[in-house]
């Protein structure tokens, strides 16, 4: 095995959460050296976007498929429009004297590891010279790191869609180890994906499409957007690149060309990075996983997606697309009460499942990787229990292999065609819910919670130890989907971070490194904290 591989491995096995012991982390909060949840870049020039309403359209269902909606110009509006709808602040939440931003894109703890990068030739009304930028979610603006020349601009697009711009996302590791220690490599990568989620999805609200550039080495991000010198701040690590273009539009070819990376290597990059914390902790094993899971340039490694299709689905209610989204919240607490229709879970799982032009799943360029152990609890008509979702049909088999001889795998009454939902085991689940997610009340109180299961060693194996955070953006994507439809029927959802590996893993009958179990999520009837008070994105919003 690979070295890098081992490490990665080893890093996996020892953040695992265990029934006597946690993964290991801070023993407190620090509250002094709490880091800031905004990355700016001092000194460089600010170009202000605009701030724009939810509209009337279009319509939430029509917004998750390929060609239903018309495709917008690339200029400043739309640029503002894409930004306010993927990686904006969506609210300011208050309690007493304290205050603190809520995002379009979830995450971990609310702490926010992810940064937002424009590359972009001129468009109309922001820019006359091809530039990179930082966005600044707290100001709704790009901050300007460098121009650069038309030709690099040009050499840069040679083998991408006319049209095209470019979003960078990178993490800053110190925001999630603050909290959560040796893990927050994970929940880096799971928030990462998340934003991938959100990037796809604010390009499908205006007609376009948002593709992974998945052949970059870590190095070449690094130098297409300027974070390869931390400059005495906490470093941000390139994460990956999206092309985002008109939909319809054709011609992304998999090379990247080294030539069209090196004039970066020698700009002027404007604007210092703040520093974060006064003073951090080391946590070894972060940047050991992080020196492990570095990229190299690769070319056309995944071959030609194979698209399972989507089988027909249950209308859901006219809501609007942006409402939802800006709307989205991860629940505190579930009431215990609140149930779901069965046609609305086969719904939400038919929304999980990467069919021919499903946002945001035509962003990955490699077969579904990620199934569902469902624990339900209160679904109208069916029955509770332990309840699978395979995600790739190729896989079905492999899993039955792999888990407990006595599951039943039957499918449930009303399951559509082409969807691969399978009951393992009746009887209440609630109390094992509960347990296996860090005894964790909000995994049992709701209509259902599930494990997202990895088809995690192969991968590695054939791709290399880089493919690891993959896997937790597949996971970050499924669980964005999770979030807005539990926002569309009117319920909410969130992400669990803190759940027992292994012991999922025998609930399951896993018994090795095949499978692993990556995220969990729960949705159901939210409670409102009446000590909350909830105030407007920006503060000219009304």
């Amino acid at each position: 095995m690979p070295d890098e591989l081992e490490r990665v491995i080893a890093y996996h096995q020892a953040t695992k959460h265990h029934l006597n012991r946690y993964a290991p982390g801070p023993h407190g909060l620090d509250w002094a050296t709490q880091p800031d949840p905004f990355r700016r870049y001092d000194g460089a020039p600010l170009i202000k976007l605009d701030r724009l309403p939810p509209g009337d359209l279009p319509l939430y269902e029509p917004a998750f498929m390929e060609g239903r909606l018309p495709v917008q110009p690339i200029d400043r509006k739309s640029v503002s429009q894409f930004f306010y709808d993927s990686l904006a602040i969506s609210a300011w939440k208050k309690a007493g004297d304290v205050s603190w931003a809520l995002r379009v894109n979830p995450s971990s703890g609310n702490l926010h590891p992810t940064e937002g990068y424009l590359i972009c030739g001129p468009i109309r009304g922001l820019c006359d010279a091809p530039m990179v930028c930082h966005y600044a979610p707290k100001i709704h603006a790009l901050e300007r790191r460098v121009a650069f020349s038309l030709e690099t601009w040009k050499t840069l697009m040679a083998r991408l869609p006319e049209g095209s711009i470019l979003v960078g996302l990178t993490s800053i590791h110190w925001r999630e180890a603050w909290k959560y220690g040796e893990r927050a490599f994970r929940y880096c990568q799971h928030d990462a994906g998340h934003a991938i989620a959100t990037v796809s999805l604010a390009a499908a609200g205006l007609g376009w499409k948002a593709t992974l550039l998945d052949d970059f080495s870590t190095d070449a991000l690094a130098t297409i957007m300027g974070v390869f010198d931390p400059q005495d701040a906490e470093p941000e690590h390139p994460e990956c690149l999206l092309a985002v273009y008109p939909q319809g539009k054709t011609g992304i070819e998999p090379a990247v060309v080294e030539e069209a990376i090196e004039p970066f290597r020698g700009s002027q990059w404007q604007g210092r990075p703040n520093r974060l914390s006064p003073n951090h902790i080391d946590w070894p094993m972060i940047a050991q996983a992080a020196v492990a899971t570095r990229k190299p340039m690769t070319h056309h490694i995944y071959g030609t997606v194979m698209q399972t299709g989507r089988p027909l689905k249950v209308e859901p209610p006219p809501v609007l697309f942006r409402k939802i989204i800006h709307q989205r919240r991860s629940c505190l607490a579930l009431n215990g009460q609140t149930g779901i229709t069965r046609d609305a879970l086969y719904q939400i799982l038919m929304k999980t499942l990467p069919g021919p032009g499903q946002f945001p799943f035509n962003a990955l360029p490699w077969q579904p990787l990620i199934h569902l152990a469902l624990f339900i609890h209160r679904v109208q008509d069916l029955d509770p229990g332990l309840y699978f979702l395979v995600r790739d049909p190729a896989q079905t088999t492999a899993l039955k292999a792999a888990m407990k001889k006595e599951f039943a795998w039957e499918k449930p009454e009303g399951c559509p065609e082409g969807l691969e939902f399978y009951r393992l085991l009746t009887g209440d689940a609630r109390e094992v819910t509960r347990q296996i997610s860090c005894h964790q009340a909000i995994a049992s109180d709701g209509c259902f919670s599930l494990g997202m299961i990895a088809d995690f060693e192969r991968p590695l194996k054939e791709y290399g130890a880089w493919f690891y955070p993959r896997l937790f953006w597949e996971s970050g994507l499924i669980g964005q989907v999770l979030y807005l439809e539990a926002e569309a029927l009117g319920i909410r959802g969130t992400g669990i971070g803190c759940y027992f590996d292994d012991p999922m893993h025998s609930l399951l009958g896993l018994g090795d490194l095949r499978y692993q179990d990556l995220y969990h999520f729960t949705m159901g009837g939210h409670v409102d904290d009446p000590r909350l008070t909830t105030l407007p994105a920006y503060p000219s919003d009304s």
